[in-house]
């Protein structure tokens, strides 16, 4: 069968252009893609090309998506022709050492999933499997597809294990760090949130009623405003990384309390370097805390949380555009001009 698609051939070089697509085979089931987002992800592997999701050329692209199954495979139990559905990106093998211990996110066989900037896209086993979740009627699409990056946040905020009234700051606010300030407000923190971006400074008041906004613009150095916001004045309980440079890194460090939490979310590109002040880690009791990924459970609880406390994560959408314009859509949010960016394969 054909179908109209994004592909990626090298690093800045995507194609739009018609593709084949095969019958799913068994337990497999092929979607028709009704809403797709960009994601920072994306947008890095649009820049540089990805190791890990990107393994030949070319590539389908995008990953976070949802839409109506089409085709059913053999052996599939529980979804039909007509469900409404949303996938993750991933699903876990349940078998190897980490799975074994409940780090699902940790998976040795870990099965990445990309091709959402498309007008169709087969579904992995492992993923139908584990992550491939119905969406309740009530339900748009457009809303439902923000489940998996959100789970990514939902598994960040249950390892903080945050209590009412504590300070949480957030440093970097692209979508990720607009959905930790929510998420942090929603367990009932205190929440200073930092960025450079207008548009995402805007969002981090109106999507994540944040308790401060601080445009890091104005602000060569930041850390008497972080102080100055935390408890006696004593340092934050709890500072998110949420950009993925190393230097970020260093500076959480000067956030928080004795006690507190550095919960480095950010991945820095692969042999990075930082360096530590050992007093801080060792007599000051500062906790490090690194998040990566999701599971099968937080990416359900994300789908919950959307739709049960009806999370506005659809304020996050900049605008709608169709399948063919993916590229200016990526162009604008690498720079800046977009959080989310909605891709309608259909229109």
């Amino acid at each position: 069968m054909k179908m109209k698609a994004v592909q990626f051939y090298s690093p800045l070089n995507i194609k739009y252009e018609e593709t084949q697509i095969n019958d799913p085979r068994e337990g497999e089931v092929q979607v028709k893609i009704i809403a797709a987002l960009t994601c920072g992800t994306d947008v890095k592997t649009y820049r540089r090309g990805h190791p890990v999701l990107i393994k030949k050329t070319p590539s389908g692209f995008g990953h976070e998506f949802s839409g109506i199954i089409t085709k059913v495979g053999e052996n599939v139990y529980g979804f039909k022709e007509g469900d409404r559905v949303v996938a993750a990106n991933s699903a876990p093998c349940a078998e190897c050492f980490f799975c074994r211990r409940g780090e699902y996110n940790l998976c040795e066989n870990l099965e990445f999933l990309n091709g959402a900037y498309a007008q169709y896209i087969n579904i992995p086993q492992a993923i139908v499997k584990r992550n491939l979740l119905h969406i309740p009627d009530d339900l748009t699409f457009e809303r439902a597809t923000f489940a998996e990056p959100l789970a990514n946040v939902v598994h960040g905020i249950d390892k903080m294990q945050i209590v009412s009234g504590q300070s949480v700051g957030v440093i970097g606010l692209g979508p990720i760090g607009l959905m930790f300030v929510k998420l942090a407000k929603l367990k009932g923190a205190r929440v200073i949130a930092a960025g450079r971006n207008p548009i995402k400074l805007k969002l981090a008041k109106e999507f994540g009623d944040a308790d401060e906004v601080i445009d890091l613009n104005k602000y060569k150095n930041p850390d008497k405003i972080f102080i100055d916001f935390s408890d006696e004045k004593k340092g934050l309980d709890f500072a998110v990384e949420c950009v993925g440079l190393p230097e970020i890194w260093e500076s959480m460090f000067n956030y928080v309390r004795k006690g507190g939490t550095v919960n480095l979310f950010g991945g820095c590109k692969s042999g990075s370097t930082v360096n530590f002040d050992t007093k801080r880690i060792h007599y000051d009791e500062v906790k490090i805390l690194s998040v990566f990924h999701h599971t099968p459970f937080y990416f359900r609880e994300a789908l919950r949380l959307i739709y049960e406390e009806n999370l506005p994560v659809e304020k996050l959408i900049t605008e709608s555009v169709p399948l063919e314009k993916t590229q200016e859509a990526l162009t604008k949010q690498m720079n800046g001009e977009a959080v989310k960016i909605l891709i309608k394969p259909w229109e």
